[in-house]
Formats: structure tokens, sequence, C-alpha cells
């Protein structure tokens, strides 16, 4: 898969021409890398040019700091926007990822005709919260936080359906960089958009699973209530919605308009 050196870090991406008149930019959650969008793309790419990345320090993608802002991050996908020659795109963001389209709407209303914020919140979590998590994996690793992971992640249901995707999935957040995991930690407890959100222009819409406990459908209310052009649309999931029912996920972003 390609990689481009933009200016903090090699980013690794994969941007496939379909020949339509829209880009869709997929931007993964903590602890994932940009397959975690693969079961979405195959209906997404038949109305969407498809543009996945691996955020900082996760996937193929480099790290060389300890700590990384939202602002960091929301840069880094214009700065692949613009290597790529693409100016105004739709941005698709789950849980991390959706701190990042937040900022990116507030901050870069012109680059973007509609935003998908998924699994999110304006304020994820505790400070307190994401400094023990760091705490934790940084003396024990990755590993010891992986059974709490996947019963976040995925419904009973799901897991017991689908253990192989499960597995699949579980053994790429291992293999995440733990450098990179612990920098976007920080990046997760210090985002706050909570007063900013009446900025956010862009048409937004917002999905959120019924049976998600990291960010809630209370948590999705409070986006779509704050957001001045907002849809809330609520799945049977939990944090990783996308990968609940790839069909239904990718459905509403065809059909949001």
């Amino acid at each position: 898969m390609p990689k481009v050196k933009l200016q903090h870090f090699e980013c690794q991406y994969q941007y496939d021409d379909f020949g339509h008149e829209e880009t869709l930019v997929l931007s993964n959650s903590l602890g994932t890398n940009y397959s975690m969008w693969d079961e979405n793309v195959i209906l997404l790419s038949q109305y969407f040019n498809i543009l996945r990345y691996d955020t900082r320090g996760h996937g193929k993608s480099t790290i060389n700091q300890e700590t990384v802002s939202v602002a960091e991050l929301g840069n880094d996908v214009i700065e692949l926007l613009d290597y790529l020659k693409l100016d105004k795109v739709l941005f698709c963001g789950i849980s991390m990822g959706g701190l990042i389209g937040q900022w990116l709407g507030i901050h870069h209303a012109e680059r973007f005709s509609k935003i998908i914020l998924c699994n999110t919140a304006a304020k994820i979590g505790t400070a307190d919260s994401w400094n023990s998590r760091i705490e934790q994996v940084k003396n024990n690793g990755l590993s010891s936080i992986i059974d709490g992971t996947a019963l976040r992640w995925f419904t009973i249901d799901y897991r017991e359906k689908h253990p192989e995707k499960v597995i699949q999935i579980l053994r790429d957040f291992e293999d995440t960089s733990l450098q990179g995991y612990t920098a976007c930690c920080t990046m997760v407890r210090d985002a706050d958009f909570r007063e900013q959100l009446h900025m956010l222009k862009v048409p937004v819409l917002i999905i959120s699973g019924a049976k998600d406990e990291v960010t809630t459908v209370e948590d999705g209310e409070f986006l779509q209530q704050q957001i001045p052009a907002a849809k809330h649309v609520v799945m049977e999931a939990a944090h990783l919605s996308n990968k609940a029912n790839p069909e239904e996920f990718s459905k509403y972003i065809i059909h949001f308009t």
C-alpha cells in the first residue's frame, strides 16, 4: 500500500478512484487500522471514490512523539487531501476518527460537503480514565486490555456469530504501536468540543450504537442538538457500528442528504 511522507510522519493510505464525482474519506478508531473498513468499502465503492488512511501510530503509519493533539491529527487529513489534490470530500470517522471529524468540520468546513460522526462524542471519557488506561498499557502492554476491548467493541451476539472477525480485529489491535496508541489516547483525553459544536456548519450525520457503553446514544443526541445541521440514527451495535452491520451502516452514508 502507498505511503507518503507528510510533515510529521509517514502516512499509509489507500486511495481508490472508482470514477465517481465524490470522494469519501474513512478515518479509523483507536487501536485499529484502515482495514477496519474493508466490509464497508464493498458497498460504498459503488457510490464514492474511497480514501482510507492509518492515523499516526496506527497500522503502518509512523509516529515519533509521546502525545498528539486533535488539531495535529486533523491537519494530517488536510495535508493528505492536498497531496492527493482532493478539494472537497465527505469525511467519515469512527470514535477517535469522529473527534477528528468534529475538528475538521469546525476548522476546515470549506473542504467537506458532509461529515459522518460514528460512535463518538463531543467529549469521550474522563482524564482519569484515560490516564489509567495509558498507565495500564505502558506497564502491561495492549494485550492486558484486549478482553475489555472486545466487550466494548462488539455485542455478545456479534462475538458469537463472527468469532473469526473479532479475532482478526483484536489481532490488529495488539499489533498497534504502543507509542501510537498511548499518544492517541492523550488526544482523546484532551479533545473537548462541547462548547464549539455550534461552529460546525457542515451537514452532519451521527451514527450511534444502541449498546455502545463508550459513546452512548445520549452522546449522539447531544451532538445532534448542538450541531446546526445534524441527523442522528441509532444502530443495533456496540462501539464499532460499521462492523456490526456493514450494509446498514454503509446505506446510512449513501442515503444521507
